[in-house]
This record gives structure tokens, C-alpha cells and sequence, in this order.
């Protein structure tokens, strides 16, 4: 049981939370939220939180800007109940993909939120496998960035032999993260050249690497409509490898995802719960749902006691 710390789900992802506080071995932070008839949320915590360090987990996935506001609402009670230490836990930080202007008169979204969490009374706040890693530098408050590469690692090797597969970025952008699985796993590395010409349209145009022969494992941060990657797991195959599986630490699963991942060369697809499935990506044998919560209460616990949290991926 740890003391004065204080577990509290907003409602994008419950189940998370309670996995976390299972591990933990707390009770769940007490707390109300509502709505009022025009849809203004309401939160009243119900237990003293003076002095105690206060975790809100809460994801900012769909409904996107419903859920980041609620985070927001409770990070200000949790700040006007005099907590200690009020640490924002966004397993999924929405907005990521607006870390920077791609035209004129266009915002960046992600350091807006950024401010408005900070704003709110946030002290610090903790996120997985940020869509880009500047995005720390948006916030004015510590960031904690935790990487879901443990929990992806461990199902490879459990699936897996090492002489079998090559790890494959899906873009250039991705190259460092399926670097980092290629040296974990001691496996050669394989690169996909796309070229996008338009938004929601990925032409792939060359593999650099070996696929031939190999079981291929796409390594991605997120799958949002899957677009790209099923088309690239459609030029692997052409590249002759015997197998095409992907492995992501945010499934989206926005528009025909599910559609375009069922009819695609997938084998299979593993996501972590850092986003809840909805129930027609649960009844979709090719894909599988990971957990994250023992990995971010571990994080928790540490952050409690002030230790070491980059430990954790040595």
C-alpha cells in the first residue's frame, strides 16, 4: 500500500486505470463527473487529497476534445482541493501530429495543449511513445516519456525466432524506433521509401533492405487508418517475405481501419491498451490487445518515491 498517493480515471479508459491500481494496490481515486444538459462537465472529487500526490490517467483519445477537457477540469479540482504533486497520465497524448506548421496560417495544436494542461495545475505529466519526441519541449513542466518497447519486445520473442524475422519502418520518420527493436532483437533492419501524394493517400515506392524469405514485423508508434500500412504490408510481400505482421503502441483505428487491416497481407496486428478497443476491433481475429498498465504503474510508483524512471528500459 503506498501512502499519499492518490489513483484518479477520467473516462476514456477505466479499465486501464483499474489495472494500474490493481498493481499499485490502491483503491481507485473517489470522484464524480457529470454533465450538465448542454454538456459542460462536472467533477467533484470525494476524499481529501490535500498534501497527496495525485495521478489522473487519461488518455486523449476519441471523442478527443471531450476527453481532453475533462482532463483538464479535473487536473483544476485537484489543484483547488490543495493536492500535492498533480501528474497527468495521457498513455495517448491527442494532437500529437500537430507538433509543427506544414503551411502558412496553420496551428500547432500540440503545443496548445500543452499550455492548457500546464495552465490547469498539472506539476508534471507522463506519456507513451510520443508521435514525436520534440513534443516534451512543449511543456514548461517535466515530462516523463515512457516507451512501450518492453511490452512489444516481449511478444515478439514469445512468437518469434530471431533468425526468422526483420524489423521494417514503415517511413524514414520511424527509422530510430524500429532501429532500437532491430538492435533489441539482434534482427536486420529494413526501411519503407513512400512517397504521399495527398493527404490519406500512401503510394509506396521501394524497400531498402532484405524482406525476401523473411517473416516481417512493421514496428510503428500508431495505426490510425491503417492506410499505410496495409499498403505496405502489400509491397513486402511483393519483396518476397512469407509473412507480414505489425506491432504499434496506439491503435487508433480511425475510418475503414479495420476494414483495410482485415483485408490486407497481415498476419496479425498487436496494439496496446494505452487506447481502449472499441467492440468491432475486438472481434477482429488480427488483432490483439497488449497491456501497458503494469509498465505505467511501475512508472507511478517510481515517480511517487522520486526514482529513476529511465531504468525501466535499460
Amino acid at each position: 500500500m503506498l501512502k499519499s498517493l492518490a489513483v484518479f480515471s477520467g473516462t476514456s479508459n477505466p479499465a486501464l486505470t483499474d489495472e494500474i491500481c490493481s498493481y499499485l494496490e490502491i483503491a481507485k481515486g473517489s470522484m464524480i463527473i457529470s454533465h450538465f444538459s448542454d454538456g459542460e462537465s462536472f467533477v467533484s472529487i470525494k476524499e481529501n487529497v490535500r498534501g497527496v500526490n495525485c495521478f489522473v490517467i487519461q488518455p486523449t483519445c476519441k471523442p478527443v476534445n471531450d476527453n481532453l477537457m475533462e482532463l483538464l477540469i479535473i487536473i483544476d479540482a485537484l489543484k483547488r482541493a490543495s493536492a500535492g504533486k498533480i501528474v497527468g497520465i495521457l498513455p495517448y497524448y491527442g494532437y500529437a501530429r500537430q507538433d509543427r506548421k506544414v503551411k502558412p496560417r496553420t496551428p500547432i495544436s500540440s503545443k496548445l495543449v500543452a499550455n492548457l494542461i500546464t495552465v490547469a495545475g498539472a506539476t508534471r505529466v507522463l506519456m507513451m511513445d510520443l508521435h514525436a519526441g520534440q513534443i516534451q519541449g512543449f511543456f514548461d513542466i517535466p515530462v516523463d516519456h515512457l516507451a512501450a518497447l518492453p511490452v512489444l519486445l516481449k511478444v515478439i520473442r514469445e512468437e518469434f525466432s530471431r533468425e526468422e524475422i526483420v524489423i521494417v519502418s514503415p517511413d524514414a520518420g520511424g527509422v530510430e524506433r524500429a532501429r532500437e527493436f532491430s538492435m533489441r532483437l539482434k534482427a536486420p533492419l529494413a526501411i519503407i521509401d513512400k512517397r504521399r501524394p495527398e493527404a490519406n493517400k500512401v503510394e509506396v515506392m521501394n524497400i531498402v533492405g532484405e524482406v525476401e524469405g523473411k517473416r516481417a514485423i512493421i514496428v510503428d508508434d500508431m495505426i490510425d487508418t491503417a492506410g499505410t500500412l496495409s499498403k505496405a504490408a502489400k509491397s513486402i510481400m511483393e519483396h518476397g517475405a512469407s509473412e507480414v505482421y505489425a506491432v504499434a503502441t496506439h491503435g487508433v483505428l480511425s475510418g475503414d481501419a479495420i476494414r483495410n487491416i482485415e483485408n490486407s497481407s497481415l498476419k496479425k496486428v498487436w496494439v496496446t491498451n494505452t487506447i481502449p478497443l472499441d467492440k468491432k476491433a475486438e472481434n477482429t481475429e488480427k488483432i490483439e490487445h497488449l497491456s501497458v498498465g503494469i509498465l505505467i504503474g511501475e512508472a507511478i510508483k517510481r515517480i511517487h518515491h522520486e526514482d529513476s524512471i529511465s531504468s525501466l528500459f535499460l
